[in-house]
């Protein structure tokens, strides 16, 4: 009995742990034998740190943060640094902006300077306080001189009504804003003081209801006596600045002067010589500048001309710079700018300066030629043997000219290819799934036909009403397309007239959408020709910014102001800045002047609810840049391949493909449209994704039939296709269903394009079984790089909710 109640071991036999041993210093010197290790591990020498060194550390790092933030808040406004530059924006009709300027001008002990050419701007001159400051005005419903000039500013002033705070146009202003990237700012509220005491306080905490959802943790300045302007002031200069990528990288300037010397050629283009204060990183004269709203130029010189805003006139600051760097005297000039106290700093060198080229000019003879041997030239010639046909020609007609006469059949033939085009537009105007479109537009004809017989009113208001009644169904017609494309996503009708092999001869199946290959270089267009591409462009752009922050670049410093020479700049520049448009200068990373392929992600913005169609013409203003173009919609995914979208998407972002220059990101995006009365609404924001001509953007196509008769696991399908040779043509491409079944067409059923087809279960008679058909496409080459001013913002009143749209 003791026997069989004995312990047995398992199967599985313990393992102790092995001894530790040998773990303290002089094992470990016994076991290395002499040897050193050739490189040390920073991870393990920060591990091996004691306590009390990790506390010192950690210190250090924290101290070297806190200087960094308080030379940066010294150096603003200071005798070495650029002058503070606060932009004022009244958001209310009601805000009362002069009694601000006003009162921020009569501050004791300070030197008002006003400018020539800009209303309401002046520079603002505090010795006792060592600070400058310049102020400019800008109104909320002029909204790109607000968007340009808060792209260089410091900090931005909002002036609020003491009632409302904000009407309709502040609130677009600010919802553009946010979305470009906000800089520091301050709330004033001027005013105040006519309202009766017991209105006074109802309204100041209905004030401060509404900032805490736009501005949190912001504080609001009363703005009614010299002493509240003089803390407001004070708040200006010691509040932590906030930073925008795109602008931190880059030189950038607001000009403070401009003068135009046209060329001897004539007068439409000349050099612009513009004077400013360099802000963000140091200029070099052998990059280019971006004047926004107006192109890319190249720099013939900087000068160095007297500070106009100098805390102290009598110092000359150019004595200071030229010993910092070699000062080069023009020999042509040299007494001219001896008088005006001028010099030049650098000049460029064309050695090293960048071009302004931005395509590649494409060569149609660079691919391979070879001379053909004498096999080849014999077989050329029995092939058009074989291919001779006889053709009716005029008398005296020679050889080369029958070659070229074409039959009535052959035309046809190529005018079907012709008009088999690659664009969108094309295809969803053929591919349409509403029959009322097709219906409004045969009704509307006669219509017109009756308009041209009538007698024009010559009431103008009857005209105009008539103009936003068309305007309006066209709006009906793309509401009912977006919501078919929200029903039925991608479907679209057989053609009875074409043969569907002929018709999406162009796309292909796929076996899994997923994991399927796709070749990025496969078929490529014309106009990757004109393109260029990075070989690695993140580690072009790491190595950039790196470049950047070595402050490697050679040229004139943060603060200094300087005149630069643009080339080749054309009078239009000029008008606009005597206009009192601001004149903003962005210099240029290498290849920032070339053309490829970017990706934005962008999401819908909520004030808009239009819909928006895929290669329509949209205004982006992408970081510094803005331009018009026809984009592409696709989805945002992490796969290599992503489907196109018709439309712009409400509840998801959406990846919008363009052809622009390059811009190394991070940038922020905003997307416009332009109404017919010359108004521009936001209609997405986002930032930049990727510059990338790889990514594959996918269009796909679904052709749907029904089972007409159902049997186990087969079934005979109609109205896919409408012949016998289209289903044998489309029998390798798999099948699936609405309700999840898979499958594959067996054989054809007579002459009219039924078919029989095997799936993996038995089909419901309400099922719909669907083909799907891809190809790849490309966005239109329609880059404009000049965009119109628009007219100021007024809140549309939408006569067409979505909600009412009848599908029926």
């Amino acid at each position: 009995m003791a026997a069989a109640g004995a312990h047995r071991p398992g199967p599985l036999k313990q393992q102790n742990k092995a001894h530790k041993g040998g773990k303290h210093s002089g094992a470990s010197q016994r076991r290395a034998g002499g040897r050193v290790s050739v490189k040390a591990q920073p991870r393990r020498r920060l591990r091996d740190l004691s306590r009390v060194d990790r506390r010192h550390q950690a210190l250090q790092l924290r101290r070297q943060r806190k200087e960094a933030v308080l030379a940066e808040k010294r150096g603003l406004g200071s005798r070495d640094g650029p002058p503070h530059l606060v932009v004022v924006v009244p958001l209310h009709c009601r805000a009362a902006a002069r009694d601000t300027l006003r009162l921020l001008q009569s501050q004791d002990a300070a030197v008002v300077r006003t400018e020539q050419g800009r209303a309401g701007g002046f520079a603002l001159l505090c010795p006792r306080l060592k600070q400058r400051w310049r102020f400019v005005t800008a109104q909320a419903g002029d909204l790109y001189t607000v968007l340009d000039l808060a792209k260089v500013a410091d900090s931005l002033l909002f002036i609020l009504d003491p009632a409302e705070g904000w009407d309709d146009a502040g609130e677009y202003c600010l919802s553009c804003l946010f979305a470009q990237g906000l800089p520091t700012f301050a709330l004033a509220v001027p005013g105040g003081t006519d309202l009766p005491p017991k209105k006074r306080i109802d309204a100041k905490k209905k004030l401060s209801k509404a900032i805490e959802k736009r501005f949190p943790e912001a504080r609001l300045f009363p703005l009614n006596t010299e002493q509240e302007s003089s803390l407001l002031l004070r708040h200006l200069s010691t509040q932590k600045q906030r930073h925008l990528a795109f602008r931190d990288r880059r030189a950038h300037l607001l000009a403070h002067a401009a003068e135009f010397v046209p060329a001897q050629e004539g007068d439409l283009v000349g050099t612009l010589k513009v004077s400013g204060f360099v802000r963000g990183q140091s200029l070099n004269v052998n990059s280019l500048v971006h004047v926004v709203g107006h192109g890319d130029f190249q720099m013939s010189q900087v000068d160095a001309p007297p500070d106009p805003l100098s805390l102290n006139p009598r110092v000359v600051k150019g004595q200071k710079r030229s010993q910092d760097m070699e000062v080069q005297d023009d020999s042509v000039n040299g007494t001219d700018e001896m008088e005006e106290d001028i010099k030049v700093l650098m000049k460029a060198d064309p050695s090293k300066q960048e071009s302004l080229q931005s395509e590649v000019v494409p060569d149609p003879m660079e691919g391979e030629q070879t001379w053909p041997t004498e096999e080849e030239l014999q077989e050329a010639e029995a092939s058009l043997k074989a291919n001779r046909r006889v053709v009716k020609v005029p008398k005296g007609t020679s050889k080369y000219q029958a070659a070229w006469i074409v039959d009535d059949e052959e035309g046809s033939e190529k005018d079907d290819e012709d008009d088999e085009d690659d664009d969108i537009d094309d295809d969803m105007m053929e591919e349409a799934v509403s029959q009322e479109g097709e219906s409004s537009e045969e009704e509307e004809e006669p219509a017109e036909e009756e308009c041209e017989t009538m007698t024009v009113s010559e009431c103008l208001r009857d005209e105009q009403y008539d103009e936003k009644v068309e305007e309006d169904e066209q709006m009906l017609e793309r509401y009912k397309q977006e919501r078919m494309d929200e029903m039925f996503p991608d479907e679209v009708d057989t053609p009875r007239d074409v043969p569907a092999r002929i018709r999406f001869q162009k796309y292909r199946g796929l076996k899994s959408f997923r994991t399927s290959p796709w070749d990025p270089k496969e078929n490529l267009p014309r106009d990757y020709a004109r393109i260029f591409q990075f070989q690695d462009f993140s580690r072009t752009r790491k190595h950039l910014f790196r470049q950047i922050e070595k402050e490697e670049t050679e040229g004139a410093s943060v603060g200094w102001y300087v005149t630069l020479h643009l080339c080749n700049v054309p009078v239009s520049v000029m008008e606009s800045f005597k206009e009192g448009k601001p004149l903003v200068l962005f210099s240029l990373l290498p290849h920032e002047q070339k053309m490829s392929v970017l990706n934005f992600l962008v999401r819908r913005h909520a004030s808009n609810s239009d819909p928006v169609r895929a290669k329509e013409e949209l205004i982006f203003h992408c970081g510094f840049r803005r331009f018009r173009t026809s984009p592409l919609f696709s989805q945002h995914t992490s796969a290599d391949k992503h489907k196109l979208e018709r439309f712009l998407r409400p509840d998801a972002a959406t990846v919008v493909t363009v052809y622009a220059p390059i811009t190394f990101p991070p940038a922020s995006v905003l997307l416009f449209k332009q109404r017919s009365n010359g108004m521009h609404d936001l209609i997405a924001t986002g930032s930049l994704l990727s510059v990338d001509p790889d990514r594959i953007v996918i269009k796909r196509l679904v052709l749907s039939g029904h089972p007409f008769k159902i049997f186990t696991k087969m079934a005979v399908v109609r109205y896919m296709f409408f012949n016998r040779e289209d289903v044998m043509w489309f029998k390798p491409v798999e099948l699936r269903t609405k309700w999840g079944r898979r499958g594959h067409i067996k054989e054809p059923l007579g002459t009219h394009g039924h078919m029989k087809c095997q799936f993996d279960g038995q089909l419901k008679s309400q099922d719909t079984v669907l083909l799907n058909l891809y190809k790849r496409v490309f966005p239109r080459w329609t880059y404009d790089p000049h965009v119109p001013e628009p007219v100021p913002w007024v809140r549309s009143q939408s006569t067409l909710p979505v909600q009412e749209v009848d599908m029926e």
